[in-house]
């Protein structure tokens, strides 16, 4: 069995991934409206009814905001930690809060979602791998540092979702405040280009065919930069970069990788 996985959204204005087989999925966050998460997996050809659960990352507003609506009008369980939970401003009424804890396998049909803890600048922050059988694609964004959490499950996909959220020169030169290229880089933040690079030189799997690039600022980074960059190295694993502003394709990650959905673009309208 094989798994399907597309980005809803990407970015400091939402984020949203999906990944599934052909019976079940689960949406890792949900920071875009109800709305437009249901159209764009409308226009992806993807069933809303086969979401059987929303992984929350952690609190900031960018992974969150879409949980109430969504997780009510489809009756959808919110897997989240209790910390987490307790700094939300969103009520858990009329839908399934349930908690995950960090290295507890949590099974859903056939899939099985591992949560495992990271460096970032929120209570209870957590990234997830998600199995089918042989099968592993994971999320990995909203990370200050590489740390051995990270390399150890990035070293196992087959497929990824890897932050590359600014580069250091854009960073550097642009207008940002003191305090928050601070926060950017100071280990509890983001992963710069050059850290997400050396992490896919060095510990990629052979087998991993698909990068999805993930949570690209806006003002401190470029999408023909970026895919440039990590597609010179790629080695044959297939480089898509996740727009800020639309979903990509539904990638097929299996024995014979495909792609269905739209069709894929190599347009930078990120």
């Amino acid at each position: 069995m094989s798994l399907f996985i597309t980005s809803l959204n990407s970015g400091s204005n939402g984020n949203c991934y999906y990944v599934g087989n052909e019976h079940e999925a689960v949406l890792i966050d949900a920071g875009i409206s109800c709305r437009e998460t249901e159209k764009r997996m409308l226009r992806l050809g993807l069933s809303i009814q086969k979401v059987k659960a929303i992984f929350i990352s952690h609190e900031h507003s960018d992974h969150i905001s879409g949980v109430p609506v969504l997780a009510k009008k489809h009756n959808i369980p919110v897997y989240i930690t209790p910390g987490t939970l307790k700094h939300l401003r969103i009520i858990p009424e009329d839908y399934q809060i349930v908690h995950f804890i960090a290295n507890n396998p949590v099974t859903i049909g056939g899939l099985t979602i591992t949560a495992f803890s990271k460096f970032h600048d929120a209570i209870e922050p957590h990234s997830f791998i998600v199995t089918c059988k042989d099968i592993t694609v994971g999320v990995f964004t909203d990370i200050g540092v590489a740390c051995e959490n990270l390399i150890t499950h990035f070293s196992k996909c087959h497929a990824a979702f890897l932050e590359a959220n600014y580069d250091d020169e854009m960073l550097d030169n642009g207008g940002y405040p003191y305090h928050l290229k601070r926060r950017i880089r100071g280990g509890h933040g983001h992963l710069s280009n050059k850290q997400a690079l050396e992490l896919f030189i060095n510990h990629k799997p052979e087998f991993m065919t698909h990068l999805l690039l993930a949570h690209l600022s806006k003002n401190n980074n470029s999408p023909e930069l970026v895919y440039q960059l990590f597609s010179s190295n790629a080695n044959g694993t297939e480089v898509v970069v996740a727009s800020r502003y639309e979903e990509t394709a539904v990638y097929h990650i299996g024995e014979v990788n495909t792609v269905i959905g739209r069709a894929k673009q190599l347009a930078f309208n990120l």
